[in-house]
């Protein structure tokens, strides 16, 4: 069964997309602890024990796997979550538009990373 309130550890360097993905993970009920770099994700794993660590493909610049492989040897067993692509908010579809950036694969939606976070709890 998944943890209800399960603490959070995301780390995802933009700093807008990680507000949104806080913003929707927060609605659903959980307790999140957004940051934006490898430094401030260890000293959050030694301050507290997450139940999920979510992480974007690449942060600064390394992969978001190595980073995962990396904050795992901190915490062991740590449950990881790599998304990969963009959640769908108007912030940040706005900003592509006014860019004139394309995306692809399509964005995900609240509802559906809700529902895979969920699912990865309930394994661990």
């Amino acid at each position: 069964m998944a943890k209800t309130n399960a603490m959070i550890l995301l780390l995802v360097s933009n700093s807008l997309a990680r507000e949104v993905i806080q913003e929707a993970l927060e609605h659903g009920g959980h307790l999140v602890q957004g940051v934006g770099d490898l430094g401030t994700a260890v000293k959050r794993l030694n301050e507290s024990k997450p139940d999920l660590l979510i992480i974007s493909p690449y942060i600064e610049d390394i992969s978001g796997y190595d980073a995962a492989k990396f904050l795992r040897t901190k915490s062991h067993g740590l449950p990881v979550l790599m998304l990969g692509g963009l959640i769908e908010d108007d912030r940040l579809e706005n900003r592509l538009a006014l860019e004139g950036i394309e995306f692809f694969p399509r964005r995900y939606t609240a509802a559906e990373l809700l529902s895979k976070v969920k699912d990865v709890l309930s394994r661990n």
